[in-house]
């Protein structure tokens, strides 16, 4: 036989072997569900943590669950994942038997049917119409399809932009996990029904601004038209709007209409606290997704996540929301994944968000949407108190009381971008972290760092602080009662400007914490005018400074914190 025979007659078994043939009439069955449903769901036997981080950067993970990896492939996505040759099998999708349609506006506000888009439209301008006082209608923009990416604002004097902390609750980033859609709903319209008779509820309506946005990925919710037919994960263009968002590690990732518009949002609203509600499993996620390092406040993160799930399973019959430790983990010890909205919102806008799955089906069935509600309604509300717990203060100006915005810095805690701001107008700001006694400082340009020690925090309690910083520059019209050490703490050049009545030749003692002197020398002070000192030569540490004027014998002592880089 001919080498050009014996080569032709290797192909030909190699293309009619059985499992080739196979594998070629299974890609050829998933390209057909996705081009008909949108979507397809298929699982492989989960690979170690490397495959999956690899496949997690190029298709969307819904789950690891029983060493099982289970994928959601987009037409986007698809051919990515059929040249892997995974061994792949294909979940066949369930008719959306219990999709009831709402068949009225009443219907639809009896929260036990979904609504159509039109419906869910009149709902949340009835909320406006009804409730004028406590709630407005916004939006975040519009989908790719034209549809309006809604929006509540609840609170008192809710024309008023009071200085209150905001938080956020979003839901359906993918649109076939709808639960958290209705959920929304029915939280908007609990608070406001119950403002004037229930005191907790009272308490958060009166203290936060509390944004509701039930339904963020229209088009994937409502893919088939005005009602939810045949619902889809990703966005009109196919990409998973929750693996989209900025992230250090992939950051070319092309960001699509809704997420661009749902940053400006987020950017727009300093959200202390949010939660981003999904379906597919049953448990409290919280960061990072990302990375195996922890959060810095990863304790503070678990408390409040635990308080969730715990408080569902007192409302809840026994089973739900007991997914891994029992209805609580940290995201990347479940599977790791980039893009997701709760680490960008933790990590790029210094808030804290948590992912929250109610339901271990994507598409709740009408018949348990009221179920649904009676096991989570007590954490939803729990949840959102949080925001009135931890450390709650205000930066200005020592002279002038104007708002300053500040760093807000915990020493020897923050990491990974966990500092917050204070806000540009008001100079206000939440810190949240674990009880124990800390120690804050701030920053601001052209103000002197300021340090403010032993702060206590008490779990369930607000700690409120009130800060004063001092500009950099001194201006000769103003005078001071006590020097002025800045920056402080510092790692090299300090300046120190004394009161008046010190100026002149002054002595300058420098003692470490157990009372040994460390540094002594004379200079000579003008009002006014910063004497500078190197503290390069000092290690890190707590030390006094002793400032005597040789002449009149006026002495004064002030502390100071060298940091060593």
């Amino acid at each position: 036989m001919s080498k050009q025979l014996l080569i032709l007659f290797s192909l030909l078994l190699f293309y009619t072997h059985p499992n080739y043939a196979q594998q070629i009439s299974r890609d050829d069955n998933l390209r057909s569900i996705i081009e008909r449903d949108g979507q397809a769901e298929v699982t492989i036997p989960a690979p170690g943590r490397t495959e999956t981080d690899r496949i997690s950067r190029n298709v969307s993970i819904s789950s690891l669950k029983d060493k099982t990896l289970h994928i959601v492939l987009s037409p986007q996505t698809m051919e990515w994942f059929v040249m892997q040759s995974f061994d792949y099998k294909i979940i066949e999708k369930d008719a959306a038997k219990g999709m009831v349609t709402s068949g009225s506006l009443k219907d639809a506000m009896e929260w036990e049917s979904y609504p159509s888009f039109s419906q869910y439209d009149s709902i949340m301008r009835s909320f406006a119409s009804t409730y004028p006082s406590l709630c407005v209608l916004d939006t975040i923009g519009k989908s790719i399809n034209g549809k309006l990416i809604l929006v509540l604002k609840i609170t008192d004097n809710v024309l008023v932009d009071e200085d209150e902390p905001e938080v956020f609750y979003s839901s359906s980033i993918h649109g076939d996990e709808t639960g958290g859609f209705i959920l929304m709903l029915r939280l908007a319209d609990y608070l406001l029904k119950n403002y004037s008779v229930n005191p907790r509820v009272k308490q958060l309506v009166d203290n936060l601004e509390i944004w509701i946005n039930p339904l963020s990925n229209p088009d994937g919710t409502y893919r088939s038209g005005n009602t939810i037919v045949s619902p889809v994960r990703a966005n009109a263009n196919g990409y998973d709007l929750n693996r989209n968002f900025p992230d250090p590690i992939t950051p070319n990732t092309i960001k699509q209409k809704e997420t661009l518009n749902m940053i400006s949002f987020m950017r727009k609203h300093n959200f202390v606290l949010s939660a981003n509600f999904h379906s597919g499993e049953e448990v409290v996620n919280y960061p990072w997704d990302r990375w195996s390092r922890l959060h810095a406040d990863d304790q503070w993160f678990y408390k409040i996540s635990r308080k969730y799930a715990d408080t569902v399973h007192h409302y809840s019959v026994p089973g739900y929301m007991t997914f891994l430790n029992n209805g609580v983990t940290n995201g990347y010890q479940w599977y790791q994944i980039y893009g997701g909205r709760q680490d960008y919102i933790t990590y790029e806008l210094q808030g804290r968000e948590v992912t929250i799955e109610l339901d271990d089906i994507f598409i709740t069935p009408a018949s348990q949407l009221n179920s649904l509600w009676n096991y989570n309604w007590h954490s939803l509300i729990g949840y959102l108190e949080n925001a009135l717990y931890g450390i709650h203060g205000s930066i200005s100006d020592f002279y002038s009381s104007e708002p300053v915005t500040a760093r807000i810095f915990i020493m020897g805690h923050d990491k990974d971008s966990s500092h917050v701001y204070s806000d540009t107008l008001s100079g206000s700001f939440v810190r949240f972290t674990d009880s124990g006694s800390w120690d804050l400082l701030f920053t601001a340009r052209g103000y002197r760092d300021t340090l403010i020690t032993d702060i206590i925090v008490t779990d369930g309690e607000k700690t409120i602080i009130n800060v004063l910083m001092m500009p950099d520059s001194i201006s000769g019209t103003q005078s001071l009662d006590v020097p002025l050490l800045y920056p402080n703490p510092v790692s090299s050049d300090m300046n120190i400007v004394l009161p008046s009545d010190i100026s002149g030749t002054v002595n300058i003692i420098v003692y470490n914490l157990s009372g040994i002197k460390i540094a002594e020398y004379n200079t000579i002070s003008n009002i006014g005018v910063p004497i500078p000192y190197d503290v390069s030569h000092l290690a890190a540490g707590v030390y006094y400074m002793v400032i005597t004027n040789n002449t009149t014998k006026i002495s004064y002592t002030s502390k100071f914190i060298v940091l060593k880089e």
